[in-house]
């Protein structure tokens, strides 16, 4: 049966797959200031970040419209949907919207929406999983089940160079954000239920990549079935250095790295690194 994995434009692709005909992003759009980009192939990072570190704004983001979804349905008899976690984003919601609305014309697809509970690297090892089985010949209903019990053990964690973007969107005090500035203090965060969490810190970009390595270290499971994936956002040697730290550590699968899209551009900032494993 026909299938289609629908991402939305968080869900960051390797190459491979987004030539693989069963892959489709649906973008969402960002703004700065009274400037909407749309976060698709057009994307520019290295324009986007300038203007973002420009702006006295808080960069922000749109999520897809129900209709942009459902254009994104056609063609497959079985669709299944990757979103930003619900807790961050309105994606899922219009998501499901689409669902429901497609479902009410088209009654004999099949149609499942993933919220996340993550962004950028989480959502890749979602939507490979669910390739995965799609490759192992699962049927529809096996799929969602393999995928949900996968995405609620998926861990997320990250370290960004720049709380910028966190402070102008009021996700962190301001009086904290200019004491990690001034200090050079750089929390550790991870992915609980959809939201997000600082589990750690350290002084310095260098040691708290290896404070997050060392929580990748400590909480894995079953590391030889599992891939871990790294989105950089601008900073390729150090994803490299990552990816490298954890590599002598941990024994994973598949260790990859991909560039951020808009989207995770816009949370990320310039020299953020999004692990998922």
């Amino acid at each position: 049966m026909s299938y289609k994995i629908v991402g939305d434009s968080c869900t960051e692709l390797p190459e491979e797959l987004r030539r693989d005909e069963h892959f489709c992003r649906v973008a969402l759009t960002l703004q700065i200031g009274e400037e909407m980009i749309p976060d698709d192939e057009s994307f520019d990072q290295k324009s986007f970040l300038k203007k973002m570190k420009e702006s006295s704004e808080a960069a922000r983001s749109a999520c897809p419209s129900p209709e942009a979804f459902m254009e994104a349905f056609e063609g497959a008899e079985e669709i299944y949907v990757i979103t930003l976690s619900s807790v961050l984003s309105g994606s899922y919601n219009s998501a499901e919207l689409a669902k429901a609305l497609y479902l009410e014309k088209h009654p004999n697809k099949k149609i499942e929406v993933f919220d996340s509970k993550s962004a950028a690297s989480g959502q890749t090892l979602i939507a490979m999983k669910i390739k995965e089985c799609k490759d192992a010949g699962m049927e529809f209903e096996e799929v969602v089940a393999c995928v949900n019990k996968f995405r609620d053990n998926l861990k997320t964690k990250f370290v960004l160079e720049s709380l910028e973007n966190f402070r102008k969107n009021g996700r962190l005090n301001r009086k904290i954000a200019a004491l990690c500035s001034v200090l050079n203090i750089k929390p550790v965060m991870c992915g609980v239920d959809g939201d997000i969490e600082r589990i750690d810190q350290a002084r310095g970009m260098d040691r708290a990549i290896m404070k997050m390595i060392k929580h990748i270290e400590e909480d894995v499971t079953n590391a030889k079935e599992r891939i871990c994936a790294i989105v950089h956002c601008n900073c390729f040697a150090r994803a490299e250095f990552v990816r490298k730290e954890i590599q002598k550590r941990v024994s994973f699968r598949k260790i990859m790295i991909l560039d951020a899209t808009g989207v995770s551009s816009l949370y990320a900032n310039e020299g953020g690194i999004v692990v998922a494993y």
